[in-house]
């Protein structure tokens, strides 16, 4: 079985571009065998850190180019390689995510850098065109005490965090030479996700991160900077803004996972939760019930969120600590329930997936791509199982 990778190019990791990865047999099913990178298929200098695909066109792919803040369309032209579809076009600063809707006539841009939420259209071979930048977020919060510059850090839901790079900077030149390597490299981590200048400052902004498509032509979209989940219409002259869902102020929604029960699960970067959120008969949406990642370290960040193919188990990638939280769907889907808090046996898990029995999980900072298998009683990971080095691997997608 073969996947696209999203990653990150030079200027802050060390790919080319988007990569393919092979697990097991080409054309087996399953993703349990060894791993292998198999070709560059694309050279993208400004880091295609996310990739989706068409939903019915199994040669075109889209990529969220990062730091040049665009999106690029790419059409298939032999096995191992992809070409450009149409120019790139402009969607603002950082844009780290993209989805296609279902009916293939258009996609949706989030940008971490500057907060905006971009409407393109897509023609009929698939070109991504005719940008609309949706309305901005508002702080639900305002502006407080709470967020005023310390010291020591930033303040976070009323808790202070200690600047770690400049404590690990310290603490290595302490400790000279022969010990520096013992001291955990916080200063080592890419400020593209939770971290900036501003939120160095204690100061809140708008931080796009991701959109979901729902059942009935709603679209979810994630704000990690305001705390917000915002529901969306959609057509042909843009976004319209239907309603907003704060969660509780330091939390950081980052990513949104639909589950058939008609439910929508969110993990929180900040605050390491999976909340989850549900329409009352009227059609608002509240959040239900919320699950903590329990064994979690205060400075780690949670990543990706997925599940089983059966929906009965989701699974919530940790940065930092390095760990997998396994969570049960509980109930009609109104409930998660903490399992375990696995290790992923990789740095920076900033993406993973679940293949039947075998999930994949691309350690960004370990410049590689790790295979566990699943428990098929539990659901929980064991160890790992192959590995395969793979540069500043950020995104894993399914090859069609």
């Amino acid at each position: 079985m073969r996947f696209w990778v999203g990653a990150y190019a030079p200027d802050t990791g060390s790919a080319e571009g988007i990569g393919i990865l092979q697990a097991g047999e080409r054309d087996a099913l399953g993703a349990g065998g060894p791993l292998g990178m198999v070709a560059t298929a694309a050279e993208v200098p400004g880091s295609p850190s996310w990739v989706a695909a068409h939903p019915s066109n199994d040669d075109i792919l889209y990529a969220a180019v990062e730091f040049d803040g665009t999106v690029q369309a790419f059409r298939r032209s032999s096995e191992t390689r992809l070409s450009p579809l149409g120019p790139p076009v402009e969607a603002g600063g950082a844009v780290c995510h993209v989805a296609v809707s279902p009916d293939a006539s258009f996609l949706i841009a989030s940008c971490w850098g500057d907060g905006r939420v971009v409407r393109m259209a897509l023609d009929a071979q698939g070109r991504p065109s005719r940008p609309i930048v949706s309305a901005e977020a508002a702080d639900p919060y305002g502006a407080s005490s709470e967020q005023a510059s310390v010291s020591t850090g930033a303040r976070v839901s009323g808790a202070v965090v200690p600047d770690l790079a400049a404590a690990a900077r310290a603490l290595r030149e302490a400790a000279g030479e022969e010990y520096a390597h013992l001291i955990p490299a916080y200063d080592d981590v890419p400020l593209t996700d939770a971290e900036s200048e501003e939120a160095a400052a204690g100061a809140r902004v708008s931080r796009a991160h991701q959109a979901v498509f729902l059942a009935n032509g709603l679209v979810a979209t994630t704000d990690m900077g305001f705390d917000l989940v915002r529901f969306w219409s959609a057509n042909e002259g843009g976004l319209i803004l239907v309603q907003e869902v704060a969660l509780p102020k330091g939390s950081g929604p980052r990513h949104g996972l639909w589950h058939p029960s008609g439910h929508l699960y969110v993990v929180t970067e900040l605050s390491c939760e999976v909340f989850v959120l549900a329409p009352d008969r009227a059609g608002r949406w509240h959040v239900v019930s919320g699950q903590p990642l329990l064994g979690t370290l205060p400075t780690d960040t949670a990543a990706e969120l997925s599940m089983s193919r059966d929906g009965t188990t989701l699974y919530a990638g940790v940065r930092g600590s390095d760990t997998v939280g396994v969570l049960s769907v509980r109930g009609h889907g109104e409930e998660v329930q903490l399992l375990a808090l696995a290790e992923t046996g990789t740095h920076w898990p900033r993406h993973h997936l679940v293949v039947d029995d075998t999930l994949l999980v691309a350690g960004q900072l370990a410049h590689e791509i790790v295979s566990l298998s699943l428990d098929t009683r539990t659901g929980v990971p064991g160890r790992v199982r192959h590995r395969t080095p793979s540069p500043s691997p950020t995104r894993l997608l399914p090859m069609r």
